[in-house]
């Protein structure tokens, strides 16, 4: 799904399960390399994360907002927070190994923050 900034508050912001924000432009070729890495992620954590995309030539206040200095540039928010943002993507076995390990550790925290509130 596409995101931009007249749905983003909505869509992204008033999400119920942690979304991973692709800030891409289509003249980015790594971004274009990027994407079917992150469909098989969303594919891989389906109904646990949500996966956008924002064209960020096009949604100038957004990329000011998150203060953009390179395409692609990802974000993995829950609850509307930036939780953990991906500036660099060297590697892609290290890049998809980076959000298991984030998906795994928000599930324990989850898990954790769920078991304090009912005492089990």
């Amino acid at each position: 799904m596409t995101i931009s900034e007249d749905n983003f508050e909505s869509v992204v912001l008033a999400s119920p399960v942690p979304v991973l924000v692709h800030f891409w432009a289509p003249w980015c070729g790594l971004c274009r390399r990027v994407t079917p890495m992150l469909n098989r992620f969303q594919q891989d954590w389906s109904g646990q994360v949500n996966v956008f995309n924002i064209n960020a030539d096009e949604n100038l206040k957004l990329a000011n907002l998150y203060r953009l200095q390179t395409l692609p540039t990802l974000l993995f928010l829950d609850q509307g927070q930036v939780i953990q943002r991906f500036d660099v993507l060297r590697n892609r076995d290290e890049f998809v190994r980076a959000l298991n390990l984030l998906m795994r550790r928000h599930q324990l925290e989850a898990g954790l923050t769920k078991d304090r509130r009912t005492g089990w």
